[in-house]
C-alpha cells in the first residue's frame, strides 16, 4: 500500500513539473519544448546535473527524449526500455513512442501532426549537438514549424538541481601516457591547420582529459572532467569552474601554456573570438557552434583528437597489457569461486557483481569500474543492456547460462570483457547457439585485411554462421576502448551500419558478437583486441588482431561436431597464451585450475 502511494505521488510530482514547463513555454512563445537525455559534451553518460528528462518525465532509463506541447508529451526511447517506460510512463500524461519501430513518428513527424505551421519549437541549444539540431531543423522545415535555441528553462524551474561536479581533476603521469600535453597540443594544432583553420574548440571530455594527460570522476564510470577547451596556434584556454583548479593543476596547466578561465563564459568568448577560422566538430553543442558563428568563420570538421586518441602509442599499449594482465587475475579467480559459490543456492545477479568488483579492487592500480555489470542469468541474458537490482535480481542456480559483461578503469588502461559461463546442465539448442557465437568470434579473432579496410567490411565475419542458421543480433559487433578513458571509443568500430574510419594498428576494438532469444537466456563472447600490422605481400600491407583480453573462455557448451581443426587450433592457442600470461601471478591452487580451464581441446 505504501508503495502504491508513494507511486502515485510521483505521478502527480511529474505533472506539475510537465505543467511547470509548459508555463515556461508559453513564456518564450514556443508550441513544444524536447528534452534529450544529453550533455553540452555529448557523452554517453552525463552527470546528474543534466538529467533533465529523468526529471521531467519520470522516466530513469538511460536512454530517451521527451516532447512537451501545450497538452500533449511523449518519449521517445528504445527496445531496451519498453517495458520500464511504459510503467513509469503510466499516469503522467505523458505517451510512449517505440523509438525505431516502422509505425513509430518521428518527432518531427509527430509534431508536425499535432503543431499548427508556423508553430516554434525550442530546445535548449547546450544540450543538442550542431548536428542533431540542423537535421532536426530540416525535418521540422517539411512541416512549416521553426526550431528556436532558448535558455535552459531547468535552471530556474528545477529547485532541488544538482550541482554541477565539483571535484578537481587528477593529473595522468607521463609514464602512463606516453606522450606530453604540450606535444599533443602541437598535434592538435597540426590537424587543425591541414583544414585552414587558425583554432579548434574541443568539448568531448575524453578528448580534453586525453590532449592535457588529466582525468577526473565527473562522470560515472569515465574518468573525465567537465570542461572546455580551446585552442588556437597562440593559446590554449580549458574553460573549467575555478574551484576544480587547485595549485598543483594550475602550476602544471602553467608549465604547458594552458590557461584556464571559468567555465561559464565560453559561450560569450566565442561570440568575441577574434580569430578568423574556428574548426568545430557537429558535434559541438548547438549553443556554442551558433556563439562562434556569429563572430567567426567556421570550418565544419572533426576533432583531429578523436584519431590521435584511438590510435595507442608504446606506452599505452604496454599499459593495456600490463591491466589485461591484472584484471585476468581478478577474473580467474572470480571464475574459480562461482561455479562452486552457485550450488549453495545464495548468490544472485546482484552479489556475484559485487563479488568482481573487490577482486578487481584488489589489483594494483584500479580506479574504478568501466561500465555497470551486466550480469544476466538465464533470460535476463537476452536483455541486452540489463542491469541488475535488488528488486529484480534473479537467484544464480547450479544449472544455465550467465552472460556477465563486466570491465574496469586502471591507471595503465580499460578493460571490456564479456563471458557466458555455463552453471550447470544446458540444453542442446543453448550449446548450438553458443557454438554459433564462438565461431563468430573466433572468425573475427583470425581476420587478416588490407590496409584501408574499415569495420563495417569485416563484421560479416562474426555473423556469418549465425546468418546461416537464421539469426542475427541487433548491436554493433565492436568498439574502440579508451586507454584509461571512456570504454566506448570511436571514431572506428565494427558493425553492419557503415562506419568509414579505417582499422589502423594501435587501435583498440572489441570482439563481441551475440545471440539472445528474448525470455529464454543470451549469450555473448567478448575481447578486447588490438590492430597490429600482420604480413605485406605484392598486394600491399595487411593487419590482423592480437587479443589483449587474457581469460578462459567456458568450454563445456561448446559443440564439438560444429567446429573446425582452425577454429580449435585457434582455440587452444589462445587459452595457452592465457595460461603463460597468468599462471605466475596465482597461487599454486589458482594455476591448477586454470591449467584445467585451458587444456586443449582435444
Amino acid at each position: 500500500m505504501k508503495m502504491t502511494v508513494n507511486i502515485i505521488y510521483m505521478k502527480e510530482i511529474i505533472r506539475d513539473r510537465i505543467a511547470s514547463l509548459r508555463k515556461f513555454m508559453k513564456e518564450q512563445g514556443i508550441s513544444a519544448f524536447i528534452v534529450p537525455s544529453t550533455d553540452p559534451h555529448s557523452g554517453e553518460y552525463v552527470p546528474a546535473h543534466w538529467e533533465a528528462r529523468k526529471w521531467i518525465s519520470g522516466f530513469t532509463g538511460s536512454a530517451g527524449t521527451a516532447v512537451i506541447t501545450a497538452d500533449k508529451g511523449g518519449l521517445w526511447t528504445d527496445s531496451r526500455y519498453f517495458l520500464q517506460a511504459a510503467g513509469q510512463l503510466e499516469g503522467t500524461g505523458l505517451t510512449l513512442f517505440k523509438d525505431r519501430l516502422p509505425e513509430t513518428p518521428s518527432i518531427a513527424d509527430w509534431l508536425g501532426r499535432v503543431l499548427p505551421e508556423g508553430s516554434k519549437v525550442g530546445i535548449d541549444g547546450f544540450v543538442n549537438t550542431t548536428a542533431e539540431a540542423e537535421a532536426l531543423q530540416l525535418a521540422l522545415n517539411g512541416y512549416g514549424l521553426c526550431l528556436v535555441s532558448v535558455a535552459d528553462p531547468f535552471e530556474t524551474l528545477w529547485s532541488d538541481r544538482p550541482e554541477l561536479p565539483l571535484n578537481p581533476p587528477f593529473i595522468l603521469p607521463e609514464c602512463y601516457t606516453g606522450l606530453s600535453c604540450t606535444d599533443k597540443l602541437e598535434q592538435i594544432r597540426e590537424g587543425y591547420r591541414r583544414n585552414g583553420a587558425q583554432g579548434i574548440l574541443i568539448s568531448a571530455l575524453d578528448e580534453i582529459a586525453w590532449t592535457l594527460n588529466l582525468r577526473g570522476d565527473d562522470v560515472h564510470c569515465n574518468p573525465v572532467f567537465v570542461s572546455y577547451l580551446l585552442v588556437t596556434d597562440a593559446k590554449a584556454i580549458l574553460y573549467i569552474l575555478p574551484s576544480k583548479v587547485t595549485p598543483e593543476i594550475g602550476e602544471y596547466l602553467f608549465r604547458h601554456h594552458v590557461e584556464t578561465r571559468d567555465y561559464s563564459v565560453i559561450e560569450e568568448d566565442l561570440k568575441n573570438y577574434t580569430e578568423s577560422i574556428l574548426q568545430l566538430s557537429d558535434e559541438t553543442n548547438y549553443a556554442l557552434y551558433l556563439a562562434a558563428s556569429s563572430a567567426t568563420r567556421i570550418v565544419p570538421a572533426p576533432s583531429p583528437v578523436k584519431l590521435l586518441k584511438a590510435v595507442k602509442n608504446d606506452t599505452e599499449i604496454a599499459g593495456f597489457h600490463a591491466a589485461m594482465k591484472r584484471d585476468g587475475v581478478a577474473m580467474v579467480r572470480f571464475l574459480m569461486w562461482l561455479k562452486a559459490a552457485v550450488k549453495d543456492g545464495k548468490e544472485t545477479e546482484v552479489t556475484i557483481d559485487r563479488k568482481l568488483y573487490g577482486l578487481r579492487a584488489a589489483q594494483e592500480k584500479f580506479k574504478g569500474i568501466s561500465f555497470d555489470t551486466i550480469a544476466g542469468y538465464q533470460e535476463h541474458g537476452a536483455i541486452v543492456h540489463y542491469e541488475a537490482d535488488e528488486e529484480s535480481a534473479s537467484t544464480l542456480k547450479p544449472e544455465g547460462l550467465l552472460l556477465l559483461d563486466s570491465g574496469a578503469q586502471y591507471l595503465d588502461g580499460t578493460t571490456d570483457i564479456t563471458r557466458t559461463i555455463v552453471l550447470g546442465p544446458v540444453t542442446d539448442e543453448q550449446k548450438r547457439d553458443y557454438t554459433l557465437v564462438l565461431k563468430g568470434f573466433i572468425a573475427l579473432s583470425q581476420a587478416e585485411f588490407p590496409q584501408g579496410t574499415c569495420g563495417t567490411q569485416i563484421d560479416v565475419l562474426a555473423r556469418q554462421f549465425m546468418w546461416k542458421a537464421g539469426i542475427n543480433y541487433g548491436h554493433g559487433t565492436g568498439h574502440g576502448v579508451g586507454h584509461f578513458l571512456n570504454v566506448h571509443e570511436g571514431p572506428h568500430q565494427i558493425r553492419m551500419n557503415h562506419m568509414p574510419t579505417p582499422l589502423q594498428p594501435g587501435m583498440t576494438v572489441t570482439n563481441e558478437p551475440g545471440i539472445y532469444k528474448a525470455g529464454r537466456y543470451g549469450i555473448r563472447t567478448e575481447n578486447t583486441m588490438l590492430v597490429v600490422p600482420g604480413q605485406e605481400t605484392e598486394f600491399g600491407l595487411f593487419y590482423k588482431f592480437e587479443p589483449l583480453t587474457l581469460c578462459p573462455i567456458d568450454k563445456e557448451a561448446i559443440c564439438m561436431e560444429m567446429m573446425t581443426p582452425e577454429e580449435i587450433g585457434w582455440f587452444d592457442r589462445y587459452h595457452n597464451k592465457v595460461y603463460e600470461s597468468l599462471s605466475p601471478m596465482l597461487t599454486a591452487e589458482e594455476r591448477e585450475w586454470l591449467a584445467k580451464a585451458c587444456a586443449p581441446l582435444v
